[in-house]
């Protein structure tokens, strides 16, 4: 259990909040790329609790800027895309990609007052799929040098859902291994599809055994947390019969992002991003270590499960999220079928908007989730302190040197597992990974 204070210290992040100015010291998704495809590339963006619009000028630039005129508040979503920056239908002021307005075309003749108005402006980068954003004072950090990141843009797949739920509860899902056993438990072992959550239905590393059957059979994992410099390290291992052991890593990339393994050759790295206090997107890069991926089919899979603009999942609150009792009975634990995304997004949303942390009760399972909160407090106090070193992958460490960080589900002998891994690390760091001689 948690104060109500804290609760909301962890949990608000609009703007003047704790832990919101640690999440605007980082850089955030803001939008997919593809929602900027087509004749008239403007996208309204809700970010961290603030209402902007994103748009795509014609010398192909972005620019992020305050969704409300600065005269009298007219929605700049509607603005005329012209002359490198948006002009407001209302009375014709048009701002340029920076939010500096630029013309004032009903003022009188000679008029300087253009130059002292400036709307809202952050700095955007679009990477392998994604718009990401700062919203923090100074000069943006440097990207780490992620996988997700590097990987050439043949190989990633970006998507993104949209979860009523705070954005804390959404990415604790993604730090707690022990749920997998039973919120993705799958009652029959059958060959998956190729679908998101193929990762829980395949064939365990090198062995025969079905996943299933495997998370089925063991179902108290042995966690334990390694404190890295993007965040931290979550091993799971599930001791099997012989010795044998079901290894799982994923990784909690600070402040809102993780990365896990959907299969052998690709990894999911996942942010969970206030929208408000009340709603986040999760964005996905999915990340492909052997051939270029099917965007097409990967994108055309997804939206059969979301509506669009706003990317909402169809299976949702208001139709409890396709239960099915016999299906719950017969084939899975949730009865929601096989998308583990429905999975999680009832997990999450099912508690309400903002989880009541007063009445919770955490045990041993949940190390990831107690040490990840101990961060971000930590984080919060050291900026109040002003003292912004302390942060994670801010505190003096140089972003390119991060690499990574690898995920991993695999099944290896209980006394070498570390060892191999250790050394499978090491060439990660070292940037070794060649994608080129895959294609």
């Amino acid at each position: 259990m948690i104060s109500q204070a804290l609760n909301d210290t962890l949990t608000l992040t609009g703007p003047g909040s704790e832990a919101g100015g640690v999440m605007r010291r980082y850089w955030q998704p803001a939008a997919l790329s593809d929602e900027l495809v087509g004749d008239r590339p403007v996208v309204p963006v809700k970010l961290l609790g603030e209402d902007l619009v994103l748009f795509r000028d014609s010398e192909n630039k972005l620019g992020l800027i305050g969704r409300a005129c600065p005269h009298r508040g007219a929605d700049l979503c509607f603005g005329r895309l012209e002359d490198n920056g948006l002009r407001c239908p209302f009375h014709g002021w048009h701002f340029n990609r920076d939010g500096q307005c630029v013309e004032q075309p009903g003022e009188p003749e000679g008029s300087t007052m253009h130059e002292r108005i400036k709307n809202t402006a952050y700095p955007v980068v679009e990477k392998n799929g994604i718009v990401f954003a700062y919203l923090g004072p100074g000069e943006p950090p440097e990207f780490p040098n992620f996988d997700c990141f590097r990987a050439p843009e043949t190989h990633v797949f970006a998507f993104k859902g949209l979860w009523e739920c705070n954005w804390l509860q959404a990415m604790e899902v993604g730090i707690d291994p022990a749920h997998a056993s039973f919120l993705h438990r799958f009652l029959q072992d059958e060959d998956p599809a190729d679908s998101y959550g193929k990762q829980f239905r395949d064939k365990a590393a090198n062995t025969e055994i079905p996943m299933t059957k495997l998370l089925r059979d063991n179902p108290r994992p042995e966690i334990s947390v390694e404190q890295m410099e993007y965040g931290m390290r979550i091993i799971a291992l599930r001791h099997l019969d012989d010795e044998q052991t079901h290894v799982r890593i994923t990784n909690q990339i600070f402040p809102c992002a993780i990365s896990i393994p959907m299969s052998r050759e690709m990894i999911i790295t996942q942010w969970h991003v206030p929208v408000d206090d009340h709603t986040c997107y999760w964005y996905s890069m999915f990340t492909s270590f052997d051939k270029p991926v099917d965007k097409k089919l990967m994108r055309d899979q997804r939206l059969k499960e979301h509506r669009l603009p706003d990317y909402a999942p169809l299976k949702n609150k208001s139709n409890n999220y396709g239960f099915n009792p016999k299906e719950q009975k017969n084939e899975t634990y949730t009865g929601m079928g096989l998308d583990i995304n429905v999975h999680d997004q009832w997990a999450v949303e099912s508690p309400g908007r903002i989880t009541d942390r007063t009445k919770e009760h955490l045990g041993k399972t949940d190390v990831a989730i107690i040490k990840y909160r101990k961060m971000l407090r930590a984080a919060i106090a050291s900026l109040k302190a002003e003292n912004t070193d302390d942060l994670p992958m801010l505190n003096g460490v140089d972003p390119k040197s991060v690499y990574g960080p690898i995920s991993n589900d695999t099944i290896g002998n209980k006394s070498a597992w570390h060892e191999a891994f250790e050394v499978s690390d090491r060439e990660r760091r070292s940037g070794c990974h060649d994608w080129d001689a895959n294609v």
